[in-house]
């Protein structure tokens, strides 16, 4: 028997499906490009050919658009990313301490002692050191964001750039090319610069102990990785599947729940037309663009507001 695993972000959807002993047997990751369920419906058209609807026993959502992924799926467990993140490092070694992980819009540290999480913190609101920040610079400079990192470890001399804001950091990175700045000199900077930022913002006050997983679609920048275990002195440990460690972590939990019956949908929803529309929010001043879910014109979710207030509940 399988057990299904969906995290539906704000940059990507990621799918995995585990066997009996928590090993990924099949992995899907997509853009979710503000249309979960477009990305999970894509997901499902992948795996559909390569495992049986019948063979899956449980089924775990995580992420923003967990709720809505749980419904439209039939989820038997819906949990929270911190929760998710931290049984998918336990899974894999059990003296994990520290979870350094960093995603497309946010990132987050969770700490753990004997196996369970004693702390953590999350940052939504400053983009400085996350991925869709990466990609932009990335994209700016002209080089694909893959070969980022290998820039990042062939520098000498790296320039300090500040780094507190994703603004000022891109200002400071501009004003340093035009400085005359080698490249790899000026990406080494930026590695080291988001790394304080993370440090003295998500992870102040918090008691960083080895050993140290670093996950989320960031892990995959050698050069962050180098400019954590310099800052942190110690080695930091990047596991198989980094950039699925959520879905990875609901699969476990659905597992863990020992279901007698499924409420698995099937992988035919996949086929099922759904509708999308829009408001903004005007309940504080972030006004958020919510997106509305409808299937045969009933309101099933929300997914796209920061706080919460829309995307926490879902039409039954």
């Amino acid at each position: 028997m399988y057990y299904l695993g969906i995290d539906v972000g704000s940059v990507s959807t990621d799918i995995v499906v585990i066997d009996e002993d928590f090993n990924v047997v099949e992995s899907v990751y997509l853009r979710t490009k503000g249309r979960p369920i477009k990305a999970v419906q894509e997901g499902f058209k992948i795996i559909k050919d390569k495992v049986k609807s019948t063979d899956i026993a449980g089924v775990g959502t995580t992420g923003s658009g967990r709720h809505i992924a749980a419904f439209l799926v039939g989820a038997d467990v819906v949990k929270n990313e911190i929760t998710s993140h931290a049984v998918a490092a336990l899974s894999l070694d059990k003296h994990v301490r520290t979870i350094i992980e960093i995603g497309g819009q946010d990132s987050k540290i969770i700490t753990l002692e004997n196996g369970m999480i004693t702390d953590f913190a999350m940052n939504t609101v400053c983009a400085a050191g996350t991925g869709s920040f990466l990609d932009r610079q990335a994209e700016r400079l002209e080089i694909p964001i893959e070969e980022f990192g290998d820039y990042a470890l062939r520098s000498k001399n790296p320039v300090r750039i500040a780094g507190r804001c994703a603004v000022f950091a891109e200002s400071d990175m501009i004003h340093k090319q035009q400085l005359g700045f080698a490249v790899e000199d000026i990406i080494r900077g930026l590695c080291e610069a988001l790394v304080r930022n993370y440090l003295n913002n998500v992870a102040k006050g918090k008691d960083i102990k080895s050993k140290i997983f670093f996950q989320g679609g960031v892990a995959a920048n050698k050069g962050m990785k180098r400019a954590f275990e310099e800052a942190l002195g110690c080695e930091v440990f990047v596991p198989k599947h980094y950039n699925m460690m959520g879905a990875i972590g609901a699969a476990i939990l659905s597992a863990e729940k020992q279901i007698k019956w499924t409420n698995f949908k099937g992988f035919e929803i996949a086929d099922v037309n759904y509708e999308t529309a829009s408001f903004e929010c005007n309940g504080c001043s972030n006004l958020c663009e919510v997106a509305v879910i409808k299937c045969e014109d009933k309101v099933i979710g929300y997914f796209g507001d920061r706080c919460g207030r829309h995307s926490g509940k879902v039409a039954v």
